[in-house]
Protein backbone atom coordinates (compact mmCIF):
# COMPACT_ATOMS: atom_id res chain seq x y z
CA UNK A 1 0.00 0.00 0.00
CA UNK A 2 2.35 2.97 0.81
CA UNK A 3 -0.48 5.50 0.40
CA UNK A 4 0.87 8.90 0.47
CA UNK A 5 -1.18 11.26 2.81
CA UNK A 6 0.17 14.65 1.57
CA UNK A 7 -1.97 13.85 -1.97
CA UNK A 8 -2.86 17.08 -3.95
CA UNK A 9 -5.97 18.72 -2.90
CA UNK A 10 -7.05 17.85 -6.74
CA UNK A 11 -6.62 14.42 -6.27
CA UNK A 12 -8.11 13.88 -3.19
CA UNK A 13 -11.79 14.43 -4.40
CA UNK A 14 -13.08 13.40 -7.91
CA UNK A 15 -16.80 14.47 -9.73
CA UNK A 16 -19.45 11.95 -9.56
CA UNK A 17 -19.36 11.93 -13.10
CA UNK A 18 -16.23 10.28 -13.32
CA UNK A 19 -17.09 7.44 -11.26
CA UNK A 20 -20.21 7.14 -12.67
CA UNK A 21 -18.79 7.06 -16.46
CA UNK A 22 -16.33 3.94 -14.88
CA UNK A 23 -19.47 2.71 -13.13
CA UNK A 24 -21.99 2.57 -16.15
CA UNK A 25 -19.28 1.29 -18.23
CA UNK A 26 -19.93 -2.01 -17.01
CA UNK A 27 -18.00 -2.62 -13.53
CA UNK A 28 -18.05 -6.57 -12.83
CA UNK A 29 -16.47 -7.10 -9.73
CA UNK A 30 -16.84 -10.87 -9.75
CA UNK A 31 -17.19 -11.87 -13.46
CA UNK A 32 -17.17 -15.69 -12.75
CA UNK A 33 -19.28 -16.00 -10.14
CA UNK A 34 -20.24 -19.25 -7.95
CA UNK A 35 -23.37 -20.24 -8.76
CA UNK A 36 -25.50 -21.24 -5.71
CA UNK A 37 -28.58 -22.52 -4.82
CA UNK A 38 -29.90 -19.18 -3.26
CA UNK A 39 -27.24 -17.29 -3.94
CA UNK A 40 -26.22 -14.14 -2.23
CA UNK A 41 -29.02 -12.53 0.47
CA UNK A 42 -30.70 -9.44 -1.83
CA UNK A 43 -32.02 -6.36 -0.39
CA UNK A 44 -35.07 -6.30 1.48
CA UNK A 45 -38.14 -4.40 0.31
CA UNK A 46 -37.77 -2.55 4.13
CA UNK A 47 -34.30 -1.19 3.37
CA UNK A 48 -35.34 0.86 0.46
CA UNK A 49 -36.60 4.12 0.78
CA UNK A 50 -40.49 3.70 1.61
CA UNK A 51 -42.13 5.43 -1.54
CA UNK A 52 -38.62 6.76 -2.99
CA UNK A 53 -37.05 5.42 -6.19
CA UNK A 54 -33.58 7.14 -4.81
CA UNK A 55 -32.00 5.99 -1.45
CA UNK A 56 -30.20 9.42 -1.33
CA UNK A 57 -33.81 11.33 -1.20
CA UNK A 58 -34.41 10.12 2.33
CA UNK A 59 -31.14 11.43 3.34
CA UNK A 60 -33.11 12.69 6.78
CA UNK A 61 -31.21 15.75 7.90
CA UNK A 62 -29.22 14.94 10.92
CA UNK A 63 -26.53 17.31 13.79
CA UNK A 64 -23.65 18.26 11.61
CA UNK A 65 -20.41 15.96 12.22
CA UNK A 66 -17.35 17.30 11.05
CA UNK A 67 -15.79 16.13 7.83
CA UNK A 68 -12.64 14.27 8.30
CA UNK A 69 -9.30 15.64 6.35
CA UNK A 70 -7.72 13.24 3.87
CA UNK A 71 -6.18 9.77 4.61
CA UNK A 72 -6.49 6.30 2.86
CA UNK A 73 -8.36 4.19 4.38
CA UNK A 74 -6.81 0.32 5.65
CA UNK A 75 -9.91 -1.64 6.99
CA UNK A 76 -13.78 -1.93 6.59
CA UNK A 77 -15.71 -3.62 9.41
CA UNK A 78 -19.52 -4.35 9.09
CA UNK A 79 -20.39 -6.25 12.29
CA UNK A 80 -24.07 -7.21 11.15
CA UNK A 81 -22.80 -9.44 8.78
CA UNK A 82 -19.01 -10.40 9.65
CA UNK A 83 -16.99 -8.19 7.80
CA UNK A 84 -13.83 -7.29 9.51
CA UNK A 85 -11.42 -7.10 6.17
CA UNK A 86 -8.01 -4.88 4.83
CA UNK A 87 -8.42 -2.64 2.23
CA UNK A 88 -6.11 -2.19 -0.85
CA UNK A 89 -6.19 1.08 -2.89
CA UNK A 90 -7.88 0.23 -6.25
CA UNK A 91 -8.11 2.25 -9.65
CA UNK A 92 -8.85 1.63 -13.10
CA UNK A 93 -8.24 -1.44 -14.72
CA UNK A 94 -6.99 -1.43 -18.69
CA UNK A 95 -10.35 -1.51 -19.69
CA UNK A 96 -11.35 1.85 -17.98
CA UNK A 97 -13.32 -0.22 -15.40
CA UNK A 98 -12.93 0.14 -11.27
CA UNK A 99 -10.18 -2.48 -10.62
CA UNK A 100 -11.96 -5.11 -8.07
CA UNK A 101 -9.60 -6.08 -5.24
CA UNK A 102 -7.67 -10.04 -6.16
CA UNK A 103 -10.26 -12.52 -6.09
CA UNK A 104 -8.00 -14.99 -4.94
CA UNK A 105 -8.18 -13.37 -1.17
CA UNK A 106 -12.17 -13.55 0.08
CA UNK A 107 -10.91 -10.96 2.95
CA UNK A 108 -10.12 -8.31 0.55
CA UNK A 109 -11.91 -4.55 -0.01
CA UNK A 110 -10.86 -2.38 -2.30
CA UNK A 111 -11.06 1.90 -2.03
CA UNK A 112 -11.57 3.47 -4.68
CA UNK A 113 -8.12 5.95 -4.25
CA UNK A 114 -9.19 8.47 -6.93
CA UNK A 115 -12.11 9.46 -5.29
CA UNK A 116 -12.68 11.25 -1.55
CA UNK A 117 -11.76 9.16 1.58
CA UNK A 118 -13.84 8.15 3.89
CA UNK A 119 -14.89 10.56 6.22
CA UNK A 120 -14.12 13.51 3.97
CA UNK A 121 -16.65 15.72 2.17
CA UNK A 122 -18.06 13.57 -0.50
CA UNK A 123 -18.85 10.27 -1.26
CA UNK A 124 -16.30 7.85 -0.69
CA UNK A 125 -16.27 4.63 -2.77
CA UNK A 126 -15.69 0.79 -1.09
CA UNK A 127 -15.97 -2.19 -3.27
CA UNK A 128 -15.41 -5.96 -2.65
CA UNK A 129 -16.13 -9.45 -4.64
CA UNK A 130 -19.67 -11.20 -4.02
CA UNK A 131 -17.97 -14.47 -4.32
CA UNK A 132 -15.06 -16.36 -5.68
CA UNK A 133 -14.63 -19.74 -7.34
CA UNK A 134 -13.93 -21.27 -3.85
CA UNK A 135 -17.51 -19.76 -2.58
CA UNK A 136 -18.56 -16.46 -0.47
CA UNK A 137 -16.49 -13.42 -0.48
CA UNK A 138 -16.06 -10.39 1.85
CA UNK A 139 -19.56 -8.57 0.63
CA UNK A 140 -21.72 -11.72 -0.18
CA UNK A 141 -24.18 -10.57 2.77
CA UNK A 142 -24.76 -7.12 1.99
CA UNK A 143 -27.83 -7.45 0.57
CA UNK A 144 -28.51 -8.09 4.13
CA UNK A 145 -27.91 -4.81 5.83
CA UNK A 146 -30.90 -2.78 6.67
CA UNK A 147 -31.23 0.90 8.06
CA UNK A 148 -30.15 2.46 10.91
CA UNK A 149 -27.03 -0.40 10.86
CA UNK A 150 -23.73 0.82 10.69
CA UNK A 151 -19.91 0.57 8.62
CA UNK A 152 -16.51 1.69 9.84
CA UNK A 153 -14.04 2.27 8.48
CA UNK A 154 -10.20 2.47 9.80
CA UNK A 155 -7.80 4.84 8.39
CA UNK A 156 -4.01 5.44 7.93
CA UNK A 157 -4.19 8.49 9.99
CA UNK A 158 -5.40 6.55 13.14
CA UNK A 159 -9.04 8.14 12.63
CA UNK A 160 -11.95 5.81 12.72
CA UNK A 161 -15.34 7.21 10.64
CA UNK A 162 -18.62 5.58 11.92
CA UNK A 163 -21.01 5.80 8.94
CA UNK A 164 -25.14 4.77 9.21
CA UNK A 165 -26.50 3.20 6.79
CA UNK A 166 -29.94 4.56 4.84
CA UNK A 167 -30.53 2.96 2.08
CA UNK A 168 -29.71 -0.63 0.42
CA UNK A 169 -30.51 -1.34 -2.94
CA UNK A 170 -29.52 -3.06 -6.07
CA UNK A 171 -29.30 -1.75 -9.63
CA UNK A 172 -29.51 -3.13 -12.53
CA UNK A 173 -25.65 -2.87 -14.13
CA UNK A 174 -26.67 -1.78 -17.64
CA UNK A 175 -29.19 0.96 -15.83
CA UNK A 176 -26.58 2.02 -12.82
CA UNK A 177 -27.62 5.25 -11.71
CA UNK A 178 -24.34 6.71 -11.25
CA UNK A 179 -25.68 10.96 -10.31
CA UNK A 180 -28.01 8.70 -7.72
CA UNK A 181 -25.46 6.46 -6.14
CA UNK A 182 -22.44 9.00 -6.15
CA UNK A 183 -23.76 12.56 -6.06
CA UNK A 184 -22.37 14.92 -3.80
CA UNK A 185 -24.80 16.55 -1.05
CA UNK A 186 -22.27 18.33 0.55
CA UNK A 187 -21.78 16.05 3.77
CA UNK A 188 -19.47 12.46 4.26
CA UNK A 189 -20.40 9.64 2.49
CA UNK A 190 -19.89 5.77 1.86
CA UNK A 191 -21.20 3.74 -0.81
CA UNK A 192 -20.24 0.08 -0.23
CA UNK A 193 -20.75 -1.94 -3.57
CA UNK A 194 -20.30 -5.62 -4.90
CA UNK A 195 -22.33 -7.74 -7.82
CA UNK A 196 -26.01 -9.05 -7.10
CA UNK A 197 -29.04 -9.49 -8.29
CA UNK A 198 -29.81 -12.11 -10.86
CA UNK A 199 -27.12 -14.64 -12.27
CA UNK A 200 -26.47 -16.45 -14.99
CA UNK A 201 -23.00 -18.73 -15.81
CA UNK A 202 -23.15 -16.71 -19.26
CA UNK A 203 -23.48 -13.49 -18.11
CA UNK A 204 -22.76 -13.26 -14.46
CA UNK A 205 -24.23 -11.10 -12.26
CA UNK A 206 -26.84 -8.22 -13.76
CA UNK A 207 -26.62 -6.20 -11.09
CA UNK A 208 -24.76 -4.10 -8.00
CA UNK A 209 -25.89 -4.01 -4.65
CA UNK A 210 -25.57 -0.39 -3.40
CA UNK A 211 -25.33 0.41 0.08
CA UNK A 212 -25.61 4.05 1.11
CA UNK A 213 -24.22 5.82 4.57
CA UNK A 214 -23.72 8.89 6.46
CA UNK A 215 -20.94 10.07 8.38
CA UNK A 216 -23.03 9.78 12.22
CA UNK A 217 -19.24 9.96 13.85
CA UNK A 218 -15.39 9.96 14.28
CA UNK A 219 -13.09 8.45 17.13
Amino acid sequence: MGQDHTVPESRKRAPWGVLALVMLSGIALMRNGVEAPLGPPQPAAAAAPAGQTDPAALAVPMAAVKPLPYAPMSRVRIPEIKVDAPVVDVGLDRDGWIAAPAPEDPNLAGWYQNGVAPGQRGTAVVVGHVDNQAGPAVFYGLGSLEKGQHVEVSRYDGRVAVFEIYGVAVFAKDNFPGPRVYGDNGQPELRVITCGGGYSKAGGYDGNVVVFARLVRTR
